[in-house]
């Protein structure tokens, strides 16, 4: 699996698991629930921020976009997809 595969793959989860806790949230609120979906998420953005860090190319866009809690690993990996087909393409 490449970097910018894993990225993409993060950033989903990365989402689904934000979408999980707020759905929690503002529904059943069950502990246990967050207990597992706080940390995985958690964890997903710590690796999205590394991942994007490794694929950036020395472009700091990637990874700042990276920084952004819940959504930054989905804009990074298409930052770095962008950015990789174009430098594919000249």
């Amino acid at each position: 699996m490449s970097g910018l595969n894993a990225l993409r793959v993060v950033g989903a989860i990365e989402c689904l698991t934000l979408l999980v806790l707020l759905g929690n949230l503002l529904t059943v609120h069950r502990p246990e629930v967050s207990s597992v979906a706080g940390p995985v998420h958690g964890l997903c953005y710590t690796l999205g921020i590394v991942a994007a860090t490794l694929v950036s190319g020395g472009r700091h866009r990637v990874w700042l976009l990276a920084l952004i809690p819940g959504v930054g690993g989905v804009l990074a990996a298409r930052s770095a997809g962008d950015g990789a087909g174009a430098h594919l393409q000249s």
